[in-house]
């Protein structure tokens, strides 16, 4: 474009522009010739970027005065199709109900063009380019062109048959034209969902199990089913009902989760000689409704044969427990009742039952092996610590002979009933009571205690004896109530202190009653005002006289003094021996740490031992003069040995060895001694021994000593001989 002031004639003129896309950014998108005003475009224009531009243009003269007014130039960007259609996912997804009619609905695509869309080049059409797979046929969908919805065009859909279809489509702008437009193309998966229009199937119309009775929580059969709806869906997960043939719910039918099998389990136990067998009837159904208008099969129902085993059942005791009455006290071998058992197993060979004792806590009852009556062996008591409530239980098995054999377990409760047997005990069995009768202490109250009960134990009687006469003499009773009496002393009666044994006869009212005569022991002692028994006259009452109390008390108080003078005295020597000191320094005091051990002696140089004590004495009076059987197993035997000469009585200092040697031979050489040298003690060393130690023995390396006697010391030197022994056989 070019723009021209009207005064360019006159003077010369130059023209320039300002505003974006000229000196603000973006900058020198347009440019002007400042002498002619022709504007130019120096760079590509962008619709989709920028779609308008507010320039102005200005005229100025050759001095830079302005010679015109500055004019506004709007500058519209044309609109050119550069840009295709867009899909804002590359894939969608949508599903769709199977069996649905023509028309429904399924999902929608949409793309976006950036051009223009008041003009054919953002006009954006849409279409179906291909579908996958083609059944039932290849068009089973279709698009709204203009809004981009799918919806389905024909009926069949089948999840069981296509469970899920692909789609192409295709976006074109200039309003679909596809000579000019620009096209763009998405996936689209559409699952088919599945809907319950399948019933299940049992794979047969009959099926048959078995179940032994008296089972319960055991699968007897199994009913396999098929479903082609989807795994695991409420259109698949199957329900079984038993609509007939079990009136009395022995059976249910649960569900396998993982194959919808249907196990019948026995849920109640069934009995052989009730039921043989069980003709069941099974209908299933799927935990969903079925669709509508799908009728179901008549696979869904089917019958059941369920066989019963018939087991050996033990016997049974129609009445248990049993409850019988009888009175205590009944003598052994009076028979009580029969406690017979049944067989359940009617239909089979009639079984044998035999009855035997299983729990009898007394031991007072047998029963008879055949035919289940029950004797008592003993008395029955009912004051028995095995009697319960005034019942004793005894249990009792009853075993048939079947293979195996069956047993069964029967209670038999007897209750006793209560006979006076039992004669009343006094209450209490010690008391006390003052020396004096006031009008404020009147005696003891005393009762009595029966094993027994109504009506053979209280209201009870109790009575004073009439011997010795001293008892109604000093003593009375007189009734309280039923069961309590008050024991007392007569008025005016004075009795010493000290323990009185008052006999009392008591009675209860049994028919015939029954008596006891019980002791109580009162003891009477001196009491303070208000009835009490004071600490002295309890004392009194134990039978010591004034003077025996004051000499007992005395003696406690020495005793107490003594004591705290030896605790006084136990203290002060304590506190003398941490106060003392010691005579001598603490660091110089030695005796905690000098140790004294066992002392040896002096050496060879420095003793002088008599080796006489190594020697066995000449005179064997001391072993012979032993009785019989005593010896020591380190006393040489008693028998002759000439073959040996007698040592002399004194040793030379210089015979150890010699000594030592010939006792070895000793020892080695005699069969009737045991090797009592073990127990010989060569503690003495000798003095200024011209041989040394013991040690020079076997120390010489000089080959001067004959070490031939070796061989006469005995098989356990035999070594030693052969090794140095023989001179110059080595």
């Amino acid at each position: 474009m070019q723009i021209r002031s009207d005064q360019d004639k006159d003077i010369s003129i130059r023209y320039s522009i300002t505003g974006v896309g000229a000196d603000q950014p973006p900058n020198e998108v347009f440019n002007i010739d400042p002498v002619l005003g022709k504007m130019f475009v120096t760079k590509p224009l962008d619709r989709e970027h920028r779609s308008s531009y507010h320039l102005r243009a200005h005229a100025v003269d050759m001095n830079g005065n302005q010679v015109e007014n500055p004019i506004d130039l709007y500058i519209f960007v044309i609109d050119m199709n550069d840009n295709r259609p867009e899909f804002k996912n590359q894939v969608y997804n949508g599903s769709v109900d199977e069996g649905s009619k023509p028309g429904t609905y399924v999902m929608h695509v949409s793309a976006f063009d950036h051009d223009d869309n008041t003009t054919a080049n953002g006009m954006v059409r849409y279409r179906i380019l291909s579908q996958t797979p083609h059944s039932p046929i290849p068009n089973m969908f279709t698009i709204n062109s203009e809004t981009g919805d799918i919806v389905t065009v024909a009926a069949g859909l089948d999840r069981e048959k296509v469970s899920q279809y692909t789609i192409i489509v295709q976006a074109t702008d200039m309003e679909g034209n596809l000579n000019f437009g620009l096209s763009n193309t998405a996936t689209a998966i559409i699952t088919v969902t599945d809907i319950n229009d399948n019933p299940p199937m049992l794979t047969s119309r009959t099926f048959s199990g078995e179940v032994p009775e008296n089972r319960v929580d055991l699968v007897v059969a199994n009913l396999t089913v098929i479903d082609a709806d989807q795994p695991h869906s409420p259109n698949w997960n199957a329900i079984y009902r038993i609509i007939s043939g079990d009136p009395n719910g022995h059976f249910t039918i649960r569900t396998d989760p993982v194959s919808n099998d249907g196990m019948v389990t026995v849920v109640k136990p069934v009995d052989f000689e009730m039921n043989r067998a069980f003709m069941l009837t099974v209908v299933v159904s799927n935990q969903a409704h079925l669709a509508s208008g799908i009728q179901s099969s008549l696979q869904s129902t089917a019958g059941v044969t369920i066989s019963v085993q018939d087991v050996n059942e033990p016997p049974y005791f129609p009445t248990n427990p049993k409850h019988i009455r009888f009175e205590e006290g009944v003598p052994a071998g009076t028979s009580l009742t029969t406690f017979s058992a049944s067989d359940p197993d009617r239909l089979q060979m009639q079984q044998t039952i035999r009855y035997s004792k299983l729990n009898d806590p007394a031991d007072w009852l047998s029963i008879n092996r055949t035919n289940g009556q029950v004797v008592t062996t003993a008395m029955l008591d009912r004051e028995s610590i095995y009697v319960n409530n005034n019942i004793y239980e005894a249990t009792f098995l009853a075993t048939d002979n079947g293979s195996p054999a069956a047993s069964g377990t029967g209670t038999l409760q007897i209750y006793l009933i209560d006979i006076n047997d039992n004669p009343p005990a006094l209450i209490p069995r010690e008391s006390q009571i003052c020396e004096r009768v006031n009008k404020n202490v009147h005696g003891v109250n005393i009762t009595a205690a029966d094993a027994d009960t109504e009506p053979n134990a209280g209201p009870f009687v109790f009575e004073l004896p009439n011997f010795p006469a001293s008892i109604r003499r000093n003593w009375t009773i007189s009734r309280i109530s039923g069961d309590y009496a008050r024991l007392g002393l007569r008025y005016q009666i004075y009795l010493e202190p000290g323990v009185y044994e008052v006999p009392v006869i008591v009675s209860d009212s049994g028919n015939p009653p029954r008596s006891n005569r019980s002791v109580i022991k009162v003891k009477v002692c001196p009491c303070d005002e208000h009835g009490d028994c004071t600490t002295l006259g309890a004392v009194a009452a134990a039978g010591l006289g004034t003077g025996a109390i004051i000499s007992i008390l005395i003696c406690i108080i020495i005793l107490l003094s003594m004591v705290l003078l030896f605790v006084v005295w136990i203290k002060r020597r304590e506190k003398e021996r941490h106060t003392k000191q010691l005579l001598i320094d603490p660091e110089d005091d030695v005796r905690d740490n000098i140790l004294k051990y066992d002392e040896e002696g002096g050496g060879e140089e420095d003793q002088d031992y008599d080796l006489s004590q190594l020697q066995q004495p000449d005179s064997l009076e001391h072993i012979i003069s032993k009785p019989p059987g005593v010896r020591r197993v380190d006393e040489r035997p008693i028998i002759p040995e000439s073959q040996y000469p007698i040592r002399p009585v004194v040793p030379h200092p210089g015979d150890i060895g010699d000594f030592i040697h010939e006792g070895l031979r000793a020892a080695d050489n005699d069969p009737t001694a045991p090797p009592y040298d073990s127990l010989l003690v060569f503690d003495y060393e000798g003095s200024g021994s011209t041989a040394g130690s013991v040690s020079s023995l076997n120390s010489s390396s000089t080959g001067d000593q004959d070490y031939d006697y070796l061989n006469d010391w005995g098989p356990r030197f035999k070594k030693l001989a052969d090794m140095y022994g023989g001179g110059d056989d080595d």
